[in-house]
C-alpha cells in the first residue's frame, strides 16, 4: 500500500499558542509551538515525527485532528481542508481521523466498562445498531489481543500493555483511514513495546491503516516508519525515507540524534555528537536557523538566515545551509570544511 494517493497534505500549517499579560490580559508574545511546516502522507505508509521534548511534534498531530484549531495553514484530508470544516462538520470527519494517546492510564476513563469505552465512539459516529456494535467490539478485541469475557471489566483490571490495546481498540471502532499515534508506546515496557509496534503494523495491512507516529526514540521509529521527519523548535529539519536517514543523515541534528541511540555492539565506536545548552524558548527563536545555538557546524550564515527545506538527495529534504550542494560526510568532516 506504501506510495499511494496523497491522503494528507499539510501546508504552510502554524500553530502559536498566545500568552497573556497585564492588567487587562491581553496577548504578549506567543509560543510558537508548531512554526510554518508543510508535508505529505500517502495511504498505507508510516510517516513518523521526531524530536526532542518541545519540538513540537505532539502539537503538529494535535492539530492535524483539530484538536486544537491552527492559527494558519491547510490540512488537506482527502482533498478537504480540515482547517476550515466547521465544529459540526469536523465531528463527522472525526470518523476517518483517530488518535491513540501516549498514556494508557490517563486515557482511559476508569468509571467506564471496556464495552462503553469502545461503544462511546461508535455511538458518536453512529456505526451500526447496538447488537452489531457489540459484535464489532468483541471482533476488534480478539483483533488486539484481548477476549470477550474481559469485554466488561474496568481499566484498573488491566496492565499497561493491555489499556493500551484498549486503546488501539477504540481507535479502530470506527474504521478510520489514518491514526495519529502520539508515543503510544513511549510509557510502556521495552518487550510490550515490541508486542505493541508488531500490532500496529499487523492491523495497517488487515485494514489498509495510515499512521502519523509521533516519538522521541528513533529506535522505534526504525521499527515502524516509511517516511521520516525530523522537527526542531517547530520547524522540520528534514524529510526524508528510513533507509536514507539511518545511511546518510542530511541534517547535524539528525546526525546528533542518530548518534545518540544506545547499541549492543561492545565492539562499535561510535561518533557521539554532545549538544551544549538547552533547546531555546519557542517564545523567542533564535534568527536563522533555529538550531545553530547548539550546532557543532555552524557558521555565519547560520545566524542570519533562515535555510529553507530543499532536496538535496532522492526522497531526501535537508534544511541546512551545510547541505545546500549536496550530502554532507559528518564522518569525515573537519572546522576547514564549513568555517
Amino acid at each position: 500500500m506504501v506510495g499511494g494517493k496523497t491522503l494528507l497534505d499539510v501546508k504552510n500549517l502554524k500553530q502559536y499558542f498566545p500568552i497573556k499579560g497585564g492588567v487587562l490580559g491581553r496577548t504578549i508574545n506567543y509560543v510558537k509551538a508548531v512554526d510554518d511546516i508543510s508535508f505529505q502522507v500517502h495511504q498505507g505508509e508510516t510517516v513518523s515525527i521526531v524530536g526532542e521534548s518541545g519540538c513540537g511534534k505532539s502539537t503538529a498531530g494535535r492539530a492535524l485532528l483539530r484538536l486544537e484549531r491552527p492559527n494558519s495553514g491547510n490540512i488537506l484530508f482527502d482533498g478537504v481542508d480540515l482547517v476550515s470544516l466547521s465544529n459540526k462538520a469536523m465531528r463527522k470527519k472525526r470518523k476517518d481521523i483517530q488518535i491513540i494517546f501516549q498514556d494508557p492510564y490517563a486515557s482511559l476513563n476508569p468509571r467506564r466498562t471496556v464495552y462503553q469505552t469502545i461503544c462511546e465512539a461508535m455511538d458518536i459516529q453512529n456505526v451500526g445498531n447496538k447488537s452489531e456494535r457489540r459484535k464489532d467490539i468483541i471482533n476488534i478485541l480478539e483483533t488486539v489481543g484481548l477476549g470477550e469475557h474481559q469485554i466488561n471489566h474496568y481499566p484498573h483490571q488491566f496492565s499497561g500493555g493491555q489499556r493500551q490495546r484498549i486503546g488501539i481498540a477504540r481507535a479502530l471502532s470506527v474504521r478510520p483511514k489514518l491514526i495519529v499515534c502520539d508515543e503510544a508506546v513511549s510509557a510502556l515496557d521495552v518487550s510490550i513495546q515490541a508486542q505493541v509496534l508488531n500490532l500496529l503494523k499487523k492491523l495497517q495491512r488487515k485494514y489498509q491503516l495510515t499512521y502519523v507516529f509521533i516519538s522521541h526514540d528513533l529506535g522505534v521509529v526504525r521499527h515502524i516508519s516509511d517516511k521520516i521527519i525530523v522537527m526542531y523548535l517547530g520547524k522540520i529539519m528534514e524529510i526524508t525515507d528510513k533507509k536514507a536517514l539511518f545511511s546518510h543523515p542530511g541534517h547535524p541534528y539528525t546526525y546528533a540524534l542518530l548518534s545518540s541511540i544506545p547499541s549492543t555492539n561492545m565492539l562499535e565506536k561510535k561518533n557521539r555528537i554532545i549538544l551544549h545548552g538547552d533547546v531555546p524558548s519557542p517564545i523567542n527563536p533564535p534568527k536563522g536557523c533555529p538550531f545553530h545555538t547548539r550546532c557543532p557546524y555552524a557558521f555565519e550564515k547560520c545566524i542570519h538566515e533562515l535555510p529553507q527545506l530543499h532536496n538535496v538527495n532522492e526522497n531526501q529534504n535537508v534544511a541546512c545551509h551545510l547541505a545546500s550542494d549536496g550530502l554532507i560526510d559528518f564522518e569525515n568532516m573537519t572546522h576547514d570544511d564549513y568555517d
